[in-house]
């Protein structure tokens, strides 16, 4: 059976309406009996249409948290967007492992799944569970869709702006599709609805379809400084072209590093963003009010419940010692953990603010006292599975700035935003551009900003930089952002022994993988299901 549950696509449009404002509120009212046809007709629909490829990547279902789920085959709750994502990004890096022993957790933490694994499964229906929303709305906005309804002039241009988002949220999918997978099955707005056999997209292909998808919706959008919060703004296309292009050598065979930086400055030069002056700020409960966020996955306690998003973060997190209290939350799951290797390049705990490791203790450093963190055996992580296995992790909080938990009643799910993306990886992505440029200056620059916010001040500023460095400083900003595995590929350590952590290669100490682990496989269902594939080498 298919793993994505087997709905028209007509329908799943006419079920899934919900309403929308430019707060986090998205409350379900899913108009049953209603027609697609009937649905598209009128005006005041494609905002709320618009609103479910937002929810779609933070909600699970139509229910929220459980019971009527998108995707069957999996847990709810293990399907949400956010959570499959993070899950393939950072669970087989140095920076994550969980303690729990579900099925494919382990694989992913050891670096051995397969083309069956359920989360490289739930993240490949995820994404194709997004994109066919988006291609009908796509398509049921076009000018000429539109004039054939006899919208106004005025409802087509606002009908317009969420066309672009639409493209701009397919893309981002797509986007995921092609760093996780590499050439996949592609479907656009003028894919016929019905039973068919999509054709595979080669990966650099791919590459050249998004850019150009990005670059043609980039003036459509709506500027960063006139944007509701949460919508997608010209800033979020122009970051996710910059993404791409860093990272261009690795999907097409060719470095786009000028590309990078001339979208990291169109980013940075809107003046509509700016560092927060505390980095705890942007991981909080209120971190929608932060001046660094450029595109957010939006969370609320009380109007979008998931088990995944933030919740998970925090949640799975929480353990041990840790009191839940503490970041906002009833009660933890205690799973998630960091690795030593990852807690190790933080020499100076005490000084950079990014440390966010549950402390259990005392040492001496410098003649200073500072607490570090639970020291304990990680070799049980994935063996014995103890409570106090593991480096504790509270980088998420459901507290806001002032010390109050979320709006939901019993604390069980969280208020607090994932960021997508956000101006310090804008930062560090022009460094890294610009040092492989040959401009060395404008890197020490962009580094010494991501510093001086770390660590309070510049006495911990770079002399010069290298592209090691780099990649140190994005591991230490970036940490269970869901960037680290394609940092990793990037920089040809992710599946050799230039980089070894705990578990990887399914060792206690780490052993280098084969190279096919750099992509995911496609699932085996689909390969079974569609001729038109070809499974990724390796699998």
């Amino acid at each position: 059976m298919n793993y994505i549950k087997k709905i028209n696509y007509l329908i799943l449009v006419s079920i899934t309406i919900l309403s929308y404002s430019c707060s986090k509120r998205l409350d379900l009212e899913p108009p049953i009996g209603l027609s697609s046809v009937d649905v598209y007709k009128d005006a005041d629909n494609y905002e709320k249409v618009i609103a479910k490829l937002y929810a779609g990547m933070s909600l699970s279902g139509l229910h929220g948290p459980s019971g009527n789920p998108d995707i069957v085959g999996i847990d709810e709750g293990f399907s949400q967007y956010i959570r499959v994502l993070w899950n393939l990004q950072e669970l087989p890096t140095d920076h994550a492992i969980c303690r729990w022993n579900d099925v494919g957790i382990p694989e992913m933490c050891k670096m051995e799944w397969s083309a069956d694994n359920s989360f490289v499964k739930a993240m490949y229906s995820r994404i194709y569970f997004q994109i066919p929303i988006a291609n009908v709305f796509i398509k049921e906005s076009s000018d000429e869709s539109m004039n054939d309804k006899g919208f106004t002039t005025e409802q087509q241009n606002e009908i317009r702006i969420y066309r672009a988002e639409a493209r701009f949220l397919r893309a981002l999918s797509y986007y995921h599709a092609m760093d996780l997978f590499g050439s996949v099955p592609f479907v656009d707005e003028s894919t016929p609805i019905g039973v068919f056999y999509p054709q595979q997209i080669e990966r650099a292909e791919l590459f050249d379809w998004l850019e150009d998808e990005l670059i043609a919706i980039e003036n459509t959008l709506t500027t960063p400084s006139q944007v509701p919060y949460g919508r997608a703004s010209q800033a979020a296309a122009q970051s996710l072209l910059a993404k791409m292009y860093l990272n261009a050598e690795v999907y097409t065979g060719t470095s786009r590093w000028s590309d990078c930086i001339t979208y990291c400055n169109k980013v940075i030069n809107t003046g509509a963003f700016a560092l927060d002056n505390n980095y705890s700020n942007l991981f909080m409960a209120d971190n929608h009010s932060s001046s660094e966020i450029i595109f957010p996955i939006c969370f609320d306690g009380q109007y979008t419940q998931t088990w995944g998003g933030t919740t998970f973060l925090i949640c799975a997190a929480l353990g041990s010692t840790m009191d839940a209290s503490d970041y906002g939350m009833n009660n933890g799951w205690n799973g998630l953990r960091a690795t030593p290797t990852f807690v190790n390049i933080f020499t100076d705990s005490s000084l950079d603010t990014r440390w966010k490791f549950h402390t259990s203790g005392e040492k001496v450093i410098s003649g200073d006292t500072v607490t570090i963190y639970q020291d304990v055996n990680i070799g049980e992580v994935l063996t014995n599975c103890p409570d106090t296995s593991g480096y504790l992790v509270g980088k998420f909080s459901n507290l806001d700035q002032m010390g109050n938990p979320g709006s939901h009643v019993s604390l069980t799910h969280s208020d607090t935003d994932f960021p997508m993306f956000r101006l310090a990886d804008v930062f560090l992505m022009l460094a890294e551009a610009s040092l492989q440029n040959g401009d060395a200056g404008t890197a020490l620059t962009y580094m010494n900003y991501i510093r001086e916010r770390a660590y309070q001040g510049s006495s911990y500023n770079f002399s010069s930089v290298t592209l090691n460095d780099v990649l140190e400083e994005r591991s230490k900003e970036l940490y269970w952002e869901c960037t680290r595995r394609t940092d990793l590929i990037r920089y040809n350590k992710f599946t050799g022994s230039d980089l070894l952590w705990s578990f990887k290669g399914g060792a206690t100490d780490g052993s280098s993988v084969d190279n096919r682990f750099n992509l995911y496989p496609l699932p085996t269902y689909d390969i079974v299901n569609n001729p038109n594939l070809v499974q990724n080498s390796g699998y």
